[in-house]
C-alpha cells in the first residue's frame, strides 16, 4: 500500500513508524526539513520538505498512484485543504485528516465531508479521543491503562502488580482453573521493563505491569483477584480548561446527567480568556481561573477531597507537576496527559496513578481506518511495542475453521476474547475460530504482518 503521510510532527512520525514497519511505501511530508529528515534517517520512508497542501508537492510525494493520504499537521485548514486537493487533482481514494477545532465537528455541519464538498473519508478527533480515554481511566481508577473492545463487551485493562496482589507466583494456566466462570485473559506481561506476550506456564511477580482482557461484567471481579479495589469516582477537579480539559469536562457533564448528576467537576484554568471560555460551553461544571500549582487555588477547589485529578493542560511538565501537587494535598488519584513518552518512567516514583498519552490515542484511531480487512480497532500499547486488535475472521482466512491450538500463530500473540454472534467467549486451546466471529488478540509490533496475513485480510482490503 502507497500511503502519504502529511505533518511529520509526533503524530505523523508514529504512523510513518507503525506502516513502515509493515512494508508499506510510505511518503512523508512537512514543511520542516528537520522533521522531514529525523523520519527519513529513523524510519525506511521517503521525505519530501514542502508544504503538503501545495498540488506540486504531493505531486513529487507520489499522489498520482497513493492509495491513501493521511493529513496530521498541526493546522485543521491545511489538513482540510489537503484532503481536497487529494481528491480533485489526484483522485486518492482514501483520505483521513485530524480535526482539532469542535466548530468542525459539530454533527450539524457533517454535510461539510461529502464527496461532492470537502471529501473527507475519516475525520480523527484528538480531544474527542483523549476525552474518551479519560473517562476509560476514570471508570477502572486502579488500571493504569484501559480501553474498550467489542463494542463494550470487553476491556483491556493494564494492571500493576503489587506484593498484596493474591495472585502472584501462580502459573497463568492454573489461574483458568481456580476461576473457571471468570472470563479474564493474562495477554500481556511488562517485566523489568520488557513487554511480552506470556506462556500457560509462565508467573507473575510483583511489579509486573500486566494486560489483561476481561468481560465488562467481570471488571471487579477481575481488579479484587489481581489485587485492586475499585472506587467510584465521582468528585473530579480538571487542571487545564483548554480544548482537551473542556472536551473532558463536557464528557463528564455527558456522563453525569446519564448517571443521574452523580459526577462534579471543577476546572482550573490559567489563562483567563480560555477559563472564560471554558465557563461559557460548560452548564454545572465549576471553573475557576487560576495556577494549578497554587495551595491556595487547590484548596478552593477542595482537592483533598476529590476522587481524581486530571491534569491536562498543553504542557507535561506543568501536568507532572500539578498531579504531585495535587497528590500532596491530599487528592486519591492522579492522571496527567504524557505527550512525551520518555518522561512515562517518572510517573512511578513520583507517585502519579496513571497517564493519558494524546499521541498514542490519536494514532490507535487512525490506525484502526487503516489496518488491512475487517479491523474495527486497534489500540497502541506503550512506545508502539505492540497492539491490541479487534478484527471479524473472514471466510477466506486461514484460522477459519481451526482450533486455536492448531493455529500457527506466532510466539508473541495471544487472543484474548471471542465474540461468537452475541456470545462472549473467554477461549482456550479447545477454541474453535470460525467465520464471522469477532476475535480480540495483542501482538508483539514484529507479528502483525503476521496477524493481519492470517487474518487473510487483503482480500477485504477497502
Amino acid at each position: 500500500m502507497k500511503v502519504i503521510i502529511c505533518g511529520a510532527g509526533q503524530v505523523g512520525w508514529q504512523i510513518a513508524r507503525h506502516l513502515s514497519g509493515e512494508d508499506n511505501d510510505v511518503t512523508v511530508v512537512d514543511n520542516n526539513p528537520d522533521l522531514v529528515r529525523r523520519a527519513t534517517d529513523t524510519l525506511d520512508v521517503q521525505g519530501i520538505a514542502g508544504f503538503a497542501s501545495y498540488p506540486d508537492i504531493l505531486e513529487r510525494a507520489g499522489a498520482r498512484d497513493a492509495d491513501m493520504i493521511i493529513a496530521a499537521t498541526y493546522s485543521d485548514e491545511v489538513n482540510m485543504v489537503i484532503c481536497q486537493v487529494a481528491h480533485s487533482v489526484f483522485e486518492i481514494p482514501r483520505k483521513i485528516a485530524r480535526l482539532r477545532s469542535q466548530s468542525y465537528l459539530d454533527a450539524i455541519y457533517s454535510d461539510l465531508y461529502r464527496r461532492e464538498h470537502m471529501p473527507i473519508d475519516v475525520v480523527i478527533s484528538p480531544e474527542r479521543e483523549v476525552a474518551a480515554a479519560a473517562l476509560q481511566r476514570l471508570a477502572a481508577p486502579a488500571a493504569f491503562d484501559t480501553e474498550v473492545f467489542l463494542g463494550g463487551r470487553a476491556q483491556l485493562l493494564g494492571i500493576t502488580l503489587e506484593t498484596d496482589c493474591p495472585v502472584l507466583n501462580t502459573p497463568l494456566r492454573q489461574l483458568s482453573d481456580l476461576f473457571r466462570t471468570l472470563s479474564a485473559i493474562v495477554v500481556g506481561v511488562r517485566r523489568d521493563g520488557r513487554l511480552f506476550a506470556p506462556d500457560a506456564g509462565d508467573q507473575l511477580f510483583a511489579g509486573d505491569d500486566c494486560y489483561i482482557v476481561t468481560a465488562n461484567e467481570d471488571i471487579a471481579r477481575t481488579m479484587e483477584i489481581f489485587g485492586k479495589v475499585q472506587k467510584k469516582q465521582e468528585r473530579v477537579v480538571l487542571i487545564g480548561g483548554g480544548n482537551v480539559g473542556l472536551a473532558v469536562a463536557q464528557a463528564l457533564e455527558k456522563q453525569g446527567s446519564l448517571d443521574g448528576g452523580r459526577i462534579r467537576a471543577k476546572v482550573i484554568e490559567k489563562d483567563r480568556k480560555v477559563a472564560e471560555k471554558a465557563a461559557d460551553a460548560l452548564e454545572r461544571t465549576i471553573v475557576l481561573n487560576g495556577d494549578g500549582l497554587d495551595t491556595a487555588l487547590l484548596a478552593e477547589a477542595n482537592i483533598a477531597r476529590a476522587d481524581a485529578v486530571l491534569a491536562v493542560t498543553d504542557d507535561d511538565k506543568t501536568n507532572l507537576l500539578a498531579a504531585v501537587r495535587a497528590k500532596a494535598e491530599g487528592c486519591s488519584m492522579a492522571i496527567a496527559l504524557i505527550n512525551d513518552p520518555t518522561l512515562v518512567p517518572l510517573l512511578g516514583p513520583l507517585g502519579i496513578d496513571a497517564y493519558i498519552n494524546p499521541r498514542i490515542t490519536t494514532v490507535s484511531s487512525i490506525l484502526r481506518h487503516i489496518r488491512h480487512g475487517r479491523v474495527s480497532a486497534v489500540y497502541s500499547i506503550g512506545d508502539a511495542e505492540a497492539e491490541v486488535i479487534e478484527a471479524e475472521v473472514l471466510s477466506t482466512s486461514p484460522i477459519a475453521g481451526q482450533a486455536i491450538r492448531d493455529v500457527d500463530f506466532p510466539e508473541g500473540v495471544l487472543i484474548g476474547a471471542i465474540l461468537k454472534g452475541d456470545k462472549l467467549i473467554k477461549p482456550d486451546g479447545h477454541t474453535r475460530v470460525d467465520e464471522g466471529d469477532v476475535i480480540v488478540l495483542f501482538a508483539m509490533t514484529n507479528d502483525v504482518p503476521e496477524v493481519e496475513r492470517l487474518l487473510q485480510v487483503s482480500i477485504d482490503f477497502f
